[in-house]
C-alpha cells in the first residue's frame, strides 16, 4: 500500500508541474485587440427565457459584429420574443431529424442562414456573458496565431456548494493532463481540448470540415467540431476566456447532476469523446488513475502517511494554480479537491448507469444511446 500511496503521490506531483507550466503556456486574449474580420454571432437557444436577454445585452454591439442570429429550437417559452425583443434576428428551428441531436442541428442552420461575407462564425451559448470588445479581442487572437478554431474558456461562475466542488475540474483537467502546445499543433484528432460555450471559427475551415453536419449526433460537440477541424488539416485550441466571458453552467446541484449525464459518458465510451479510447474500459481506468493519484494520497495522509501528505498537498496546489489562472476561487475550494474528484467519480458513474438504462434526457428530449 505505502508503494501505491508514493505512485499516486507523483503522480499528483507530476500533474501539479504539469499545470504550472500550462498555466503560463495558456494563450489569453487581450481586450483591447481588434480583429479584422467580419463576424457572424450565433446562438442556438432551447428555453433560454432565463437568459438569451441578458446574453444579448452584452453581445449586441460588440465590435466587429456583422450580425446576431439566435435559432429557437422549439422552446415552450418565451425565448424568441424575448430574442426579437433585444434587437437579434429569430430564426424559427423544426425539430432535429432523424440522425441528429439538438443542438448540433440548431448550429447548422444558424451556419446555414449566416451572412455569406462573414469570415468568422462565433457560436455562443445563452448563459454566457460578454465583456465589452470580446469579440474582436477573440477574433485578434485566431488571426494573430493562425489557427482555425478557438475555444475561449469563460470564467466559470460557481456558486452552490456543488458548483465549487465540479465546475472548477472543467479548467483543471485541461492544466493538468493536456500538453496545450502540442495539441495546437498536432494533427492527431484525439488530441485537444474545446469548451462548446464560446466558439471561435473560420467560416472557409469549418464549411471545409463539413460543418456540424459532420458531427450531426455528437453529444460533445465542442469536442467532435475539434476533431473535424483537425482532419481537413486545420489547427485548434482551447484558450483563457477569464477576461472576455463568463458563464453560470448549471444553477443547482439537481441541474449539474443532470447535465453532466447527460454527456459524461460520452467522454469516455463514444467514438467522438474527450479521451482517446472507445468503451467503457476507459472510465474505469480514468478513475482508477484519478483515485490513485488524488484519493488514496489524502486517505494515507489522515493514517500519519508523509508521502500521501506530500500528494494532498500536490493536488491542492494544482488547483490553487489553476484558479489563479484562470479566474476562479482558490480558497477554501481547493483544500477539498479530494472530494471534488470523489463528486466527479460519482457524476460519471452515474452518467455511464443511466446510459445503459436508456434513461438520459436533456431539455425534454431524450438522448440516444447511439450518439457520439
Amino acid at each position: 500500500m505505502s508503494r501505491l500511496v508514493r505512485a499516486g503521490a507523483a503522480l499528483a506531483l507530476a500533474g501539479t508541474v504539469h499545470a504550472a507550466v500550462n498555466s503560463r503556456l495558456l494563450r489569453r486574449p487581450a481586450l483591447g485587440d481588434r480583429g479584422a474580420a467580419r463576424v457572424s454571432v450565433l446562438i442556438p437557444a432551447r428555453d433560454e427565457a432565463v437568459h438569451i436577454a441578458a446574453c444579448l445585452g452584452t453581445v449586441l454591439g460588440q465590435p466587429g459584429v456583422a450580425e446576431v442570429l439566435v435559432l429557437d429550437d422549439g422552446s415552450s417559452d418565451d425565448t424568441a420574443a424575448l430574442a426579437a425583443a433585444a434587437g437579434a434576428t429569430v430564426i424559427a428551428g423544426p425539430a432535429p431529424p432523424a440522425g441528429w441531436l439538438g443542438k448540433p442541428h440548431a448550429c447548422a442552420q444558424l451556419a446555414a442562414a449566416a451572412d455569406p461575407a462573414s469570415d468568422v462564425l462565433v457560436f455562443l451559448d445563452a448563459d454566457v456573458r460578454l465583456a465589452p470588445g470580446a469579440i474582436s479581442a477573440a477574433v485578434a487572437l485566431l488571426e494573430r496565431t493562425g489557427l482555425d478554431m478557438i475555444t475561449p474558456h469563460p470564467r466559470q461562475v460557481a456558486i452552490t456548494a456543488g458548483e465549487r466542488l465540479v465546475q472548477p475540474l472543467l479548467q483543471w483537467s485541461v492544466l493538468t493532463l493536456l500538453p496545450l502546445r502540442l495539441a495546437e499543433r498536432s494533427s492527431r484528432p484525439s488530441l485537444g481540448a474545446a469548451i462548446g460555450q464560446f466558439v471561435v471559427v473560420r467560416r472557409a475551415t469549418y464549411e471545409r470540415a463539413g460543418g456540424h453536419g459532420s458531427i450531426k449526433d455528437a453529444l460533445l460537440d465542442d469536442l467532435a467540431l475539434l476533431k473535424s477541424i483537425k482532419r481537413v488539416g486545420g489547427h485548434g485550441a482551447l484558450v483563457d476566456g477569464t477576461e472576455l466571458a463568463s458563464c453560470r453552467m448549471y444553477e443547482s446541484w439537481a441541474e449539474l447532476q443532470d447535465g453532466y449525464a447527460k454527456s459524461l459518458w460520452s467522454a469516455f465510451g463514444s467514438r467522438r469523446g474527450g479521451f482517446a479510447s472507445g468503451s467503457e474500459a476507459a472510465a474505469v481506468a480514468v478513475g482508477g488513475a484519478l483515485t490513485l493519484a488524488y484519493l488514496l494520497p489524502p486517505l494515507a495522509a489522515l493514517r500519519g502517511s508523509r508521502a500521501g501528505l506530500v500528494g494532498y498537498v500536490a493536488g491542492v496546489a494544482g488547483r490553487v494554480i489553476t484558479a489563479r489562472a484562470t479566474g476562479g476561487r482558490p480558497w477554501p475550494d481547493a483544500a477539498a479537491h479530494p472530494i471534488s474528484i470523489a463528486a466527479f467519480l460519482w457524476l460519471t458513474a452515474r452518467s455511464l448507469l443511466l446510459r445503459r438504462r436508456g434513461t438520459l434526457s436533456w431539455k425534454g428530449r431524450t438522448v440516444p444511446a447511439r450518439s457520439a
